[in-house]
């Protein structure tokens, strides 16, 4: 008997080891900051939680996209990151995001935990237990690495894509892409969502646009010790900033903290005026960009060194390429990404930060692989026939573009070590890589030049604003009158500093922070820019395309040169009506704000009147036969000339698109408020029935012998009367703004007596119907701008809090 239950237990163990030893072989390990297994047969990750109560930062992003600028979910995109920690309740483990918006920074653990309770928390996610051992928990991570963190199905949704859902039988975990290391583990997933299409962007980018399957990723990674200084934020410096309450603040005092956002650096000699680091910030470029944009991106990236030189660290800031064998979503890489999409598009620069102290974790910048090449269209439409003589002669246009995208990695970067834009720097010599740049073309010898097309190297501003973020004060100074000191020594330098609500053209009034401008003022580049664009339409001809390329991509070509003008036209529209200011803080005898002055205000004007003056907007009509109807396969595009005549091309109504443009930023109402405002404050400033008596002088009192400038003027004449009238009318609009838009109207009606007699029925029907129902009135619409912006650059999705 006791033979047979001997045998009986052999038996019993020997199955069980098998079944154990079958059950490892099934099983992949990683040890790393987390330990986890692959189980392959169930496409299952088992994760090791050992440290329950520590907190750790949890990264999600999207490490393949779908390739739509539209869409916006692109390779490489940033999810954003979240403190969390692993807690015990019953048979689960809980993953909580703690609310880090609320704090109290205190001794007190009471005051803590009454903050902590006062403000909701996050539970991402409920784990059932599967083993324990010793401390040691086993969950599986699988139900919530397979969700859609990244919001792709709401995305589609809101962008009237259709609506889908996970399909997880067509999901899986990806390991090539699934790793352990000592400070991070990093796992991704391929997920399939199926649906029914019902958008053009979706059906464009996918080969079945009823199922749509993406890499999402995700990251656990230790979170930096607590030897990190944060810095003080000051809306003066340019920096990006972070901030929450602190509950435990004094009452005399602020209790929302603002922190600078920047990457840890420090000397290996505090003491020493220029210093080594010890460790410098190291970022990679993608390996998979090709030359020569390879190289212009390496250069551009590495010119921040200049500022941290001149910070006192001595090579701080390094480029190299990303290893083969590295994974551009790990985030012990700072990445520069060269992402590509099927319409061209922006690039932008995000940083991983810890939402504890604003210190930065990992730089990611995406560049638009397409945008090097609008640079190279709007070079080839600007140079005198450049494929006169042969077809290989693309240096100079390359050129220009290199230089574009030089500055555009310096850009993107800026944004990702922690700086906001500064659209004011194009009035101060090219101060900042952080401004929008439209390229500086001139008239040299009566020709067209590029050779200063865009800056070299990095700005005095983006000097000053590294200095602030990163520099190391001697020990015991006072930081704060450290810091002052800099932006002291900046404002008496000239340097200003504003950027982007304030620059923005519908509703912005800053009459130096524009967005692609360029020159000392408005007017007088809008001059310069005005006058190449004439030069370049009188050489324009088929010789700006290559042999045996069909004519419509010569209408291509003309698009962005016929709309060069369009960023300029923006940056004087805003200085009419417009205000000077800073963002100024107590005892730093910055000029708080003022009215532009009248003389600059007359003179942006009066350079604005030319972009409405049918001479400017009118393609000349020996010109017209280089753009017949589109060839087979040749399409138009959203960045073509649209049109009213069909296959026909419209002279006319790129007119119309061309005046509406400027008519759009000129009578915008909250302009028209201000220039109510500014002459009841100063009688010698220009008011707004100034401005629309100079409007009307320029438009409906203007003849022309010649039919086609007359048709021409006629597009302009609609476009002032529409916007008058939405003066009129808008809910935006003074009392004010509205009495002497209708006396405008009234003027326009007498002056229309004088036209044709077709012409004339029909502005009477016009202002007939309007007079009769005011509140039905709509703006009438005209064919759009083609896209332009970004004119070879970005748009930049950072947070500036």
């Amino acid at each position: 008997m006791k033979k047979l239950i001997i045998l009986a237990v052999i038996a019993i163990t020997t199955s069980f080891s098998f079944a154990q030893n079958s059950k490892d072989k099934a099983l992949k390990n990683y040890e790393g900051y987390f330990n986890f297994s692959y189980n392959e047969s169930e496409d299952k990750i088992l994760l090791e939680v050992k440290d329950l109560d520590k907190e750790f930062l949890y990264v999600s992003s999207l490490s393949s996209g779908i390739g739509s600028n539209d869409l916006g979910l692109d390779r490489g995109q940033l999810g954003g990151e979240r403190v969390v920690k692993f807690i015990k309740t019953g048979n689960k483990l809980l993953l909580i995001q703690p609310n880090l918006d609320y704090r109290a920074l205190t001794d007190n653990a009471l005051e803590r935990m009454s903050i902590e309770q006062a403000f909701a928390k996050s539970v991402l996610f409920g784990f059932p237990i599967k083993e324990e051992n010793n401390g040691v928990y086993i969950v599986d991570l699988t139900p919530f690495l397979m969700q859609d963190t990244h919001g792709v199905t709401n995305r589609l949704r809101g962008s009237g894509e259709g609506s889908y859902s996970l399909d997880k039988s067509k999901s899986a975990m990806w390991l090539p892409r699934t790793k352990a290391f000592p400070k991070n583990v990093e796992f991704d997933v391929m997920l399939t969502f199926s649906g029914r299409p019902t958008g053009r962007n979706l059906r464009s980018v996918t080969p079945t646009a009823s199922l749509v399957t993406v890499n999402q990723h995700h990251s656990f990674v230790e979170l930096p010790d607590n030897n990190y200084q944060p810095r003080e934020f000051d809306p003066r410096s340019g920096a990006i900033s972070m901030s929450y309450m602190d509950y435990a603040t004094p009452v005399q005092e602020q209790i929302r903290k603002r922190y600078v956002v920047r990457h840890r650096l420090q000397k290996k000699n505090p003491g020493a005026s220029k210093s080594e680091v010890v460790e410098p910030i190291i970022y990679y470029l993608d390996n998979g960009t090709p030359e020569p944009i390879r190289s212009a991106l390496l250069d551009g990236a590495k010119w921040w060194n200049q500022a941290y030189e001149a910070a006192g660290f001595i090579n701080a800031f390094q480029v190299k390429m990303l290893p083969d064998d590295a994974d551009p979503m790990d985030c012990r890489y700072n990445v520069i990404q060269w992402v590509h999409r099927s319409t061209r598009g922006w690039s932008y620069g995000g940083s991983v930060t810890d939402p504890r102290t604003g210190e930065i974790i990992k730089g990611h910048v995406s560049l638009g692989s397409l945008r090097v090449r609008q640079d190279f269209l709007i070079a080839q439409a600007l140079l005198n026939k450049p494929f006169a003589e042969r077809d290989d002669n693309y240096q100079p246009m390359l050129d220009m573009a290199l230089a574009r995208i030089r500055q555009l990695s310096a850009h993107e970067v800026g944004h990702t070590i922690g700086f906001a834009h500064n659209f004011a720097a194009s009035t101060n010599g090219r101060a900042s890589v952080m401004d929008y740049p439209h390229p500086t073309i001139t008239l040299k010898n009566g020709e067209v030049d590029l050779s200063n097309a865009y800056a070299v190297g990095i700005g005095v501003w983006d000097k000053v604003t590294v200095k602030y973020s990163y520099a190391e004060f001697d020990k015991g100074a006072d930081e704060r009158e450290e810091l002052n000191k800099i932006l002291d020594q900046a404002k008496n330098d000239g340097l200003r500093f504003i950027t982007d609500s304030d620059a923005r053209a519908q509703g912005g009034a800053h009459a130096l922070a524009h967005l692609w401008d360029n020159g000392k003022t408005a007017a007088e580049e809008l001059n310069n820019v005005l006058a190449v664009r004439k030069k370049a339409i009188t050489n324009f001809s088929e010789d700006n395309i290559r042999t045996n390329e069909p004519y419509s991509m010569l209408e291509d070509v003309f698009v962005p040169l016929y709309f060069f003008h369009r960023y300029q036209t923006e940056a004087a529209a805003k200085v009419v009506g417009g205000l000077d200011y800073n963002y100024v803080v107590k005892g730093d005898g910055q000029m708080t704000v003022k009215n532009v002055d009248v003389s600059a205000q007359k003179e942006a004007l009066n350079t604005l009147l030319k972009t409405i003056d049918a001479n400017t907007l009118a393609i000349p009509k020996h010109k017209l036969e280089l753009f017949p109807p589109r060839a087979m396969g040749y399409g138009r595009s959203r960045e073509s000339f649209r049109g009213k005549t069909g296959v026909a091309f419209d002279p006319l109504s790129a007119a119309s698109t061309a005046s509406d443009m400027t008519l759009k930023l000129l009578l915008h109402p909250q302009r028209a408020n201000r220039m109510i405002q500014q002459k009841s404050l100063d009688k010698k400033q220009l008011g707004l029935e100034d401005m629309l008596n100079t409007l009307i002088d320029n438009s409906f009192n203007k003849t022309h012998k010649d039919a086609y400038l007359a048709e021409v003027q006629q597009m302009i004449n609609q476009n002032v009367l529409k916007y008058i009238m939405n003066l009129a009318v808008s809910d935006q609009s003074f009392f004010q703004v509205k009495a002497i838009a209708n006396k405008a109207i009234r003027d326009i009606a007498m002056k229309s007596l004088s036209f044709d007699d077709a012409y004339k029925m029909q502005y009477t029907l016009m202002m007939k119907q309007f007079s009769d129902n005011p509140k039905e009135f709509k703006l009438p619409s005209v064919p759009e701008v083609p896209d332009g912006s970004p004119i070879g650059s970005d748009m930049c999705n950072y947070n500036p809090n």
